[in-house]
């Protein structure tokens, strides 16, 4: 590990035990905090999203995303006001939730997805909340990838990738963005611009965990399959933007539901970092994920929502809900599946 991850896992192991310490309260616990953030805040300007999701997958020991996707009729009770609650409450609700989750899971796992289509949903009152659950998530020691699918051409997908990418120089402040590859390879080069710029992460779909994926995805094109086209631009945008740890800047997005296609493209893709969707609820499983993996354990982290935000109401976490405290199943989830996803580490 290069003298730069040592010192940036150091300062991150540090930061988290201050923010989560009872002294780090008042102007006191600000004042203790400020001088080991200020400096991980210049080393985190210095390194890749993806070398920084690396430090944090090795100090924490698994690839385990949380998906921060906030429904109203799944909230916990007591989240929701009566009634027919204004888009305010309801985006007040979710900023509260989706902390709250945080909150537990921060000191677990390296990364959470925020899903903009459920904030976006609320209109502006949403969108604010959005922004609030991204700082809170990067100020518990977390990244943040901002699932939104943005593409577009020109100057257009200049402004997505400007508003979105940049922890420090956006107004989103994402760590990393999804995008679709759909609109064509100059349609993405906005995006790995301005994520080489700002050190930053773009995650481009390849072969999504949805079943009507393979409606375009799976089509014949000279012999091969579409998204082993996209899959061959990607690996090349990767390869020409290497980090320290041998993954580029530019990841793919490869379900959890089609192992096959997800070790074909591990083979394909060697310096391609991997979002994996698709497990737990939709039906992918720890040896399906497996192949995502080098020998180390690196190379793609794996993302779950419902099956950890929601774990209250599954059976095997009953106990947690008949006692009211649904925190401690979104605990007990992330647990099973950490341990489930030990490769290499």
């Amino acid at each position: 590990m290069s003298g730069k991850l040592w010192q940036l896992d150091l300062l991150a192991s540090l930061w988290r035990r201050v923010v989560s310490s009872p002294t780090c309260r008042g102007r006191r616990g600000y004042a203790i905090a400020w001088g080991p953030l200020r400096y991980l805040l210049l080393l985190l300007d210095m390194l890749s999203f993806i070398d920084q999701l690396a430090a944090a997958l090795r100090r924490l020991g698994n690839p385990v995303c949380v998906g921060l996707d906030p429904r109203a009729a799944n909230l916990p009770p007591g989240f929701m006001p009566a009634g027919s609650p204004s888009r305010e409450a309801v985006a007040l609700s979710f900023a509260k939730f989706c902390n709250e989750v945080t909150d537990v899971v921060a000191p677990l796992v390296p990364v959470v997805k925020v899903q903009a289509a459920f904030f976006e949903e609320l209109g502006p009152t949403g969108m604010a909340a959005m922004a609030r659950v991204i700082d809170y998530a990067q100020s518990r020691g977390l990244l943040v990838i901002v699932d939104a699918k943005r593409n577009d051409i020109g100057s257009t997908a200049e402004a997505y990738a400007r508003g979105f990418l940049g922890r420090s120089q956006s107004a989103w402040h994402a760590d990393a963005l999804t995008v679709s590859p759909y609109l064509g390879d100059d349609s993405l080069q906005p995006f790995v611009d301005v994520a080489r710029e700002r050190s930053a992460g773009v995650f481009v779909l390849v072969k999504t965990s949805n079943p009507g994926g393979r409606f375009l995805q799976d089509l014949s094109c000279d012999g091969r399959p579409m998204y082993s086209h996209v899959a061959d631009h990607v690996e090349a945008l990767a390869a020409a933007t290497i980090g320290s740890n041998g993954y580029g800047a530019i990841g793919a997005v490869v379900g959890a539901t089609y192992p096959g296609q997800l070790a074909e493209l591990r083979h394909a893709m060697p310096h391609t970092w991997f979002l994996v969707p698709g497990f737990g609820s939709q039906g992918g499983t720890a040896a399906d994920v497996a192949p995502a993996f080098d020998p180390a354990g690196l190379g793609a982290v794996v993302n779950n929502s419902r099956g950890i935000i929601f774990a209250y109401e599954r059976p095997e976490h009953a106990a947690h809900a008949a006692a009211g405290n649904w925190q401690a199943a979104v605990e007990a989830a992330t647990r099973d599946m950490i341990e489930s996803l030990q490769f290499g580490q």
